[in-house]
């Protein structure tokens, strides 16, 4: 029986633990992979924190790899081809959570919700695409900003510098907002037109002063941020939010009229969705920024992603397909 080693949740509660386990073998209508490149992301921490409905299990979500076995019926990928998966793991599951996810040297995917990776992107560079860099294409793609418009990112960190690439390439008057200046020389040479640093002056009146922002994305989790933010939207505006701690918002009826202005979050993280971003990050060069660590530092590579610590992504790198 051939082996693997995986970073396993024993139980509800529990450390995760390298193991060795039996590689899983796929079942019909799927594949079975061998992990490239697993990233590390917040969404992670419901299974480690207790919320996957099965234990043991194995997390991560923003996986690339090599299709490495076929299961009864699946034709729609071939043995050899490196794919990648999101959040959505197909058959109504939900990847590292509900169906054991690519903190593993191997896993198990229904062929339905892969994606393409070509050959121009690594695969450590894909893997942050899989939920990070698809979910910030993806809201500002479907946003109501158009070439030109004033387009604002709330946090520079792992959403945030993704965003701030596609807003750039996509045509947008990008501005970023973060505290202090220690990255403003950074998101600038990727692509900010502006920068904020919310430590020095209200970001809300330095987007009027900008002339009003048709859209801005909030990436960081802080719920008294987001909220002051509303009155930075030009007319007709949205903010968008993609990250959130769980706090409640402070909007009062009187944000909306000035408007008339929209508050809303968004995420997908379906197969389509997930390879129109791959594509437009080849076409335009934009790349995660990205801090690799070994299959057993999992856990150290999970706290700094937990405290922010990271510039900008954690990956875990598990085969070089050497």
């Amino acid at each position: 029986m051939k082996m693997m080693n995986a970073m396993q949740i024993p139980s509800k509660g529990e450390k995760m633990t390298l193991i060795q386990i039996p590689v899983p073998q796929p079942g019909e209508k799927q594949v079975l992979l061998r992990v490239e490149a697993c990233g590390v992301c917040h969404g992670d921490a419901v299974a480690i924190r207790g919320a996957s409905p099965a234990y043991p299990r194995i997390p991560g979500h923003e996986v690339v790899g090599i299709v490495e076995q076929l299961g009864l019926g699946s034709t729609k990928w071939n043995i050899g081809e490196r794919v990648g998966i999101g959040w959505h793991g197909g058959n109504n599951h939900v990847t590292g959570l509900t169906i054991d996810g690519g903190y593993a040297e191997y896993m198990v995917a229904y062929e339905d919700s892969l994606s393409r990776i070509p050959d121009g992107l690594s695969a450590v560079e894909a893997a942050p695409l899989m939920c990070a860099g698809e979910t910030t294409f993806s809201a500002l793609r479907n946003s109501k900003a158009r070439a030109g418009d004033l387009v604002a990112i709330q946090g520079i960190g792992g959403l945030g510098h993704l965003a701030a690439q596609y807003a750039k390439k996509a045509g947008f008057r990008t501005v970023a907002i973060s505290r202090g200046r220690d990255k403003e020389a950074l998101i600038r040479q990727l692509g900010a037109h502006h920068y904020i640093d919310s430590d020095e002056e209200d970001p809300a009146r330095a987007l009027q002063a900008l002339g009003g922002a048709k859209v801005i994305l909030a990436t960081a989790p802080n719920a008294k941020a987001i909220s002051s933010l509303i009155k930075g939207l030009g007319s007709d505006g949205e903010l968008i939010i993609v990250a959130g701690s769980g706090e409640k918002l402070e909007l009062s009826a009187s944000d909306f009229l000035k408007g008339p202005n929209t508050v809303r979050g968004y995420f997908t993280g379906h197969a389509p969705e997930i390879q129109d971003a791959v594509n437009f990050s080849v076409l335009t060069d934009v790349r995660p920024m990205i801090e690799c660590f070994p299959l057993e530092r999992a856990s150290e590579a999970y706290d700094k992603m937990m405290a922010a610590s990271t510039r900008f992504r954690a990956v875990l790198h598990i085969y070089d397909g050497n």
